[in-house]
């Protein structure tokens, strides 16, 4: 019996996490059947790095995990050059909770610009297929929650580049309105229009926004600089629905791409993220 309990321990020790917290499907594409957190606290094992020019090698620790941010372990990402944190595994169906604040540092073309960063879903193809044929681009075809200042929970989507030199797009429907400039916005009783590309603006983002150091619009749900901003994004089946501090901001529905990697944009500025999750959603009908 003693050994038979030992044994028990000791293999439950050395299996992945996974194999508990989720299912893998035959693409291998995990699917969380109980919260999935990506950042544990400690280091980022759960991820690789990809910069333009450096690919997988980050020589500027652009990546790191810092001790004590408001009192507890964070990732930092420097945004000193353009690229991602890219998630090892690729996941579908589920809800991503994360919490991000910003950092004081801004670099290069975007020293005096909005803050930058985002997260890209449902990531697929090679590394740095998106805008580059050499693939030497900061990062992948897929669905980005946009996560800068005065525009957080914009949807933007992206394609990308194929070895044959063929683009592949992504396509999502939302339903939209056009604000006093002409930008398109998400409205949940507006014109339903598919996108294989460009911005659909959060549904309060400011018209007179203005790419600037520190903007911030009359209708801004994220929380003032320096503080802690909590974003989920509900991936079911072919649906995205976007929430700034438990605000609905956004809605596309019809995605043709479904499932995939997910990268924490580095885009100029510094940010930090304490809390990265993953929650499991009813079945898919």
């Amino acid at each position: 019996m003693q050994r038979r309990l030992f044994l028990f321990l000791f293999l439950g020790a050395i299996l992945p996490l996974g194999t508990a917290k989720s299912a893998t499907n035959d693409a291998g594409v995990v699917v969380p059947r109980e919260v999935i957190s990506l950042f544990n606290g400690r280091d980022l094992s759960a991820f690789y790095s990809w910069l333009v020019d450096y690919h997988r090698e980050d020589p500027l620790r652009v990546f790191s995990v810092v001790d004590c941010v408001d009192g507890a372990p964070a990732i930092r990402i420097s945004g000193q050059i353009f690229g991602g944190l890219y998630t090892r595994q690729q996941f579908a169906h589920y809800k991503l909770v994360a919490e991000f604040r910003w950092g004081l540092a801004t670099w290069g073309s975007r020293t005096n610009a909005a803050k930058d960063s985002g997260v890209l879903l449902h990531c697929t193809g090679r590394d740095g297929n998106y805008f580059s044929k050499t693939f030497n681009g900061p990062w992948m075809r897929g669905y980005e929650f946009q996560i800068i200042q005065g525009g957080v929970g914009d949807l933007l989507v992206l394609g990308g580049y194929e070895p044959d030199g063929s683009v592949i797009q992504c396509a999502a429907t939302v339903t939209t309105i056009k604000d006093r400039d002409g930008e398109t916005v998400w409205a949940s009783n507006g014109k339903a229009e598919e996108f294989q590309s460009g911005r659909i603006n959060w549904w309060g983002r400011d018209v007179g926004w203005d790419d600037r150091l520190g903007f911030r619009g009359r209708q801004d749900v994220e929380s003032p600089d320096g503080e802690w901003t909590r974003i989920e994004t509900i991936c079911a089946d072919d649906t995205l629905d976007y929430y700034v501090n438990g605000q609905r901001v956004n809605y596309a529905s019809r995605l043709s791409h479904k499932a995939g990697r997910l990268i924490f944009q580095s885009e100029g500025a510094e940010i930090f993220f304490r809390k990265i999750e993953l929650h499991p959603l009813p079945a898919a009908k």
